[in-house]
C-alpha cells in the first residue's frame, strides 16, 4: 500500500510541476503576442512614414556596384556618386550593375528597382516595316550579295558545310560605306530569320 501511494504522489508532483510549466509557457506566449502587436504597429507607422517619403518625390540613379549586403555605389542622375543603404523590401539580388533604381529625396535611400529605360527613338525604329524587298530589288551588287549570303545565310543553313571543311562559320558581318550604297536594302531583303534588329541595322553593322 505504501508503494502504491509513493506512485500516487510521485505522479502527482510530476503533474504539478507540468501544470505550473505549462502556464509559465502560456504566460510568455501571451507576452510575445503582446509584443507581436507593437511591432506591427510600429512598422506600419514606418511603412506609411516610407509612403509619405516617397510622396515627396525621387531621383533617378543607377546601381554601379555593391560594396556589402546592406550597401551600395550609385550614381544620381544629376551626376554625383553616393553609398547608399536600400529599403528592406527591396530584392537585393535584383540590383546588379547598371540597374536604374529610386532615391530617396532625403536619405537617399533605395526604394525600388525601374524598368530598364527604353529610348522612344529606338522604340519606334523597332516597329519599322521595310516592306517587301528581295534581292533582285538590289542592283550592281551581285558579288556583295553572294558574299552576305555566304556569311550569314550559309552557316545558319548548311552548318555541316564548315564542320566538313574544317573551318569556323562567320560570326558576323560589318557592313560600311556612304550612304545609299544599299545597305538597309540588303536588310529588308534578306530573310526574316536572319535579320539583326533594325536598330542594329541602322547602325549598319550584324554581329
Amino acid at each position: 500500500m505504501s508503494t502504491d501511494a509513493e506512485r500516487r504522489e510521485q505522479v502527482l508532483t510530476e503533474y504539478r510541476k507540468k501544470l505550473q510549466k505549462h502556464k509559465e509557457i502560456d504566460t510568455k506566449v501571451r507576452q510575445l503576442r503582446e509584443s507581436v502587436k507593437g511591432l506591427r504597429k510600429d512598422y506600419d507607422k514606418t511603412e506609411d512614414d516610407l509612403k509619405a517619403l516617397q510622396s515627396v518625390g525621387q531621383i533617378i540613379g543607377e546601381v554601379l556596384r555593391q560594396l556589402d549586403e546592406e550597401r551600395f555605389i550609385v550614381k544620381a542622375s544629376s551626376g554625383p556618386r553616393y553609398v547608399v543603404g536600400c529599403r528592406a523590401k527591396v530584392d537585393k539580388a535584383k540590383l546588379a550593375s547598371g540597374t536604374r533604381v529610386a532615391l530617396d529625396m532625403t536619405t537617399l535611400t533605395i526604394m525600388r528597382a525601374l524598368p530598364r529605360e527604353v529610348d522612344p527613338v529606338v522604340f519606334n525604329m523597332l516597329q519599322e516595316d521595310p516592306g517587301k524587298v528581295d534581292y533582285s530589288s538590289i542592283g550592281g551588287l551581285g558579288e556583295q550579295i553572294r558574299e552576305l549570303r555566304e556569311s550569314v545565310e550559309l552557316p545558319l543553313m548548311n552548318p555541316e558545310l564548315f564542320v566538313r571543311v574544317g573551318i569556323k562559320p562567320p560570326k558576323g558581318v560589318l557592313l560600311y560605306g556612304p550612304p545609299g550604297t544599299g545597305r538597309a536594302t540588303w536588310w529588308a531583303a534578306a530573310p526574316r530569320w536572319t535579320r539583326p534588329s533594325w536598330p542594329a541595322a541602322r547602325a549598319w553593322h550584324w554581329t
